[in-house]
């Protein structure tokens, strides 16, 4: 059976850091990821990272968010910096098997005051 948590969201101030964590288990994740969602929002890629190594972010996070992943932990982490009030939304972690698709977590929230 597929599991998929995050961690780590909360409050901070505009400028400020979070780290989000997600980890997985039930599988072999050929790549691992992150997408928000903010009120009255789709959602939208934030980052992703395959198991070989290659990332692809968003633009409005590219600079700013770094994901990083222990493959021997299913686990992917995401250093966000200079936090921007427009990054307020609810984080997904998105975990995808080959051949299966992907699978989400349940969402951590992100909330950024100025």
């Amino acid at each position: 059976q597929v599991q998929v948590v995050e961690s780590g969201g909360g409050l901070v101030q505009v400028g400020g850091s979070l780290r989000l964590s997600c980890a997985a288990s039930g599988g072999i994740f050929s790549v691992m990821g992150w997408y928000r969602q903010a009120p009255g929002k789709e959602r939208e890629l934030v980052a992703t990272l395959t198991i070989g190594g290659r990332t692809n972010y968003g633009d409005s996070v590219k600079g700013r968010f770094t994901i990083s992943r222990d493959n021997a932990k299913n686990t992917v982490y995401l250093q966000m910096n200079s936090l921007k009030s427009e990054d307020t939304a609810v984080y997904y972690c998105d975990a995808a098997i080959s051949g299966l698709g992907g699978y989400w977590g349940p969402g951590t929230q992100v909330t950024v005051s100025s």
